[in-house]
Protein backbone atom coordinates (compact mmCIF):
# COMPACT_ATOMS: atom_id res chain seq x y z
CA UNK A 1 0.00 0.00 0.00
CA UNK A 2 1.53 3.31 -0.94
CA UNK A 3 0.60 7.26 -1.27
CA UNK A 4 1.08 8.50 -4.81
CA UNK A 5 2.25 12.08 -5.62
CA UNK A 6 0.94 12.86 -8.67
CA UNK A 7 0.11 15.90 -11.62
CA UNK A 8 -3.74 16.33 -11.40
CA UNK A 9 -4.90 16.02 -14.85
CA UNK A 10 -2.71 13.33 -15.94
CA UNK A 11 -3.81 9.68 -16.10
CA UNK A 12 -3.78 7.39 -13.36
CA UNK A 13 -1.74 4.43 -11.96
CA UNK A 14 -3.53 1.39 -12.07
CA UNK A 15 -2.95 1.02 -8.26
CA UNK A 16 -3.20 4.43 -7.49
CA UNK A 17 -6.50 4.52 -5.69
CA UNK A 18 -8.62 7.60 -4.12
CA UNK A 19 -6.56 10.67 -5.78
CA UNK A 20 -6.81 13.76 -3.25
CA UNK A 21 -6.33 17.27 -4.85
CA UNK A 22 -4.61 19.38 -2.51
CA UNK A 23 -4.68 22.24 -4.37
CA UNK A 24 -6.28 25.66 -3.79
CA UNK A 25 -8.23 25.90 -6.64
CA UNK A 26 -10.12 23.49 -8.83
CA UNK A 27 -9.91 22.67 -12.52
CA UNK A 28 -10.89 25.71 -14.37
CA UNK A 29 -13.50 25.30 -17.11
CA UNK A 30 -14.49 21.67 -16.17
CA UNK A 31 -17.64 20.38 -14.33
CA UNK A 32 -17.58 18.99 -11.08
CA UNK A 33 -18.77 15.74 -12.74
CA UNK A 34 -15.65 15.30 -15.03
CA UNK A 35 -13.05 16.12 -12.12
CA UNK A 36 -13.22 12.33 -11.57
CA UNK A 37 -13.41 10.82 -14.79
CA UNK A 38 -10.84 13.53 -16.84
CA UNK A 39 -8.13 12.37 -13.92
CA UNK A 40 -8.02 15.38 -11.74
CA UNK A 41 -9.26 14.06 -8.60
CA UNK A 42 -11.83 12.24 -6.52
CA UNK A 43 -11.50 14.37 -3.53
CA UNK A 44 -10.72 18.57 -3.15
CA UNK A 45 -8.92 19.06 -0.11
CA UNK A 46 -7.75 22.51 -0.27
CA UNK A 47 -6.24 22.37 3.35
CA UNK A 48 -3.25 21.11 2.38
CA UNK A 49 -2.42 23.20 -0.23
CA UNK A 50 -0.19 26.90 0.01
CA UNK A 51 -2.57 30.16 1.64
CA UNK A 52 -3.31 32.52 -1.66
CA UNK A 53 -0.40 34.64 -0.37
CA UNK A 54 2.00 31.73 -0.83
CA UNK A 55 0.85 30.54 -3.87
CA UNK A 56 1.74 34.31 -5.21
CA UNK A 57 4.99 33.82 -3.75
CA UNK A 58 5.76 30.31 -5.65
CA UNK A 59 4.65 31.11 -8.40
CA UNK A 60 6.33 34.33 -8.25
CA UNK A 61 9.59 32.69 -7.18
CA UNK A 62 12.74 32.69 -9.60
CA UNK A 63 15.92 32.42 -7.68
CA UNK A 64 16.64 29.41 -5.40
CA UNK A 65 16.80 31.47 -2.99
CA UNK A 66 13.07 32.47 -3.10
CA UNK A 67 12.17 29.35 -3.84
CA UNK A 68 13.74 28.23 -0.26
CA UNK A 69 11.09 31.05 1.21
CA UNK A 70 8.32 29.39 0.09
CA UNK A 71 9.17 26.50 1.03
CA UNK A 72 10.28 27.46 4.69
CA UNK A 73 6.49 29.27 4.73
CA UNK A 74 4.46 26.48 3.75
CA UNK A 75 6.35 24.32 6.06
CA UNK A 76 5.47 26.10 9.03
CA UNK A 77 1.51 26.55 7.43
CA UNK A 78 1.59 22.65 7.65
CA UNK A 79 3.19 22.63 11.42
CA UNK A 80 -0.57 23.99 12.60
CA UNK A 81 -2.59 21.43 14.19
CA UNK A 82 -5.02 20.42 10.70
CA UNK A 83 -2.59 20.05 8.09
CA UNK A 84 -0.12 18.73 10.65
CA UNK A 85 -3.17 16.28 11.69
CA UNK A 86 -4.36 15.28 8.18
CA UNK A 87 -0.28 14.55 6.94
CA UNK A 88 -0.19 12.25 10.12
CA UNK A 89 -3.27 10.62 9.02
CA UNK A 90 -2.56 10.42 5.22
CA UNK A 91 1.15 8.83 6.37
CA UNK A 92 -0.69 6.46 8.52
CA UNK A 93 -3.09 5.13 5.56
CA UNK A 94 -0.39 4.89 3.50
CA UNK A 95 0.38 1.88 5.28
CA UNK A 96 -2.92 0.03 4.69
CA UNK A 97 -4.17 1.50 1.48
CA UNK A 98 -3.62 3.09 -2.22
CA UNK A 99 -4.19 6.78 -2.42
CA UNK A 100 -2.60 10.10 -4.07
CA UNK A 101 -2.22 13.24 -4.09
CA UNK A 102 -1.44 15.88 -6.52
CA UNK A 103 -1.55 19.56 -8.03
CA UNK A 104 -1.63 20.87 -11.48
CA UNK A 105 2.54 22.35 -11.66
CA UNK A 106 4.13 20.64 -14.43
CA UNK A 107 7.86 20.08 -12.50
CA UNK A 108 7.32 18.73 -9.19
CA UNK A 109 10.69 20.65 -8.08
CA UNK A 110 9.05 23.61 -7.90
CA UNK A 111 5.45 22.56 -6.66
CA UNK A 112 4.10 22.50 -2.95
CA UNK A 113 3.67 18.72 -3.68
CA UNK A 114 7.05 17.99 -3.04
CA UNK A 115 7.47 19.68 0.09
CA UNK A 116 3.95 17.51 0.96
CA UNK A 117 6.20 14.46 -0.49
CA UNK A 118 9.15 15.39 1.87
CA UNK A 119 6.36 15.65 4.87
CA UNK A 120 5.03 12.33 4.15
CA UNK A 121 8.43 10.81 4.46
CA UNK A 122 9.61 12.44 7.66
CA UNK A 123 6.25 11.15 9.28
CA UNK A 124 7.22 7.25 8.00
CA UNK A 125 4.63 7.13 4.92
CA UNK A 126 4.99 4.29 1.86
CA UNK A 127 5.38 6.81 -1.04
CA UNK A 128 5.40 5.16 -4.43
Amino acid sequence: MTVRIVRLGTPRHRQEGTRIGVVRRPPRGVRKERYAKDDWFDVWYPELSPSPDLVSRALAAKTDAEWKNFVRAFRAEMSEPMPRRTLDLLAALSHDAHFAIGCYCEDEGRCHRSVLRALLAERGARIA
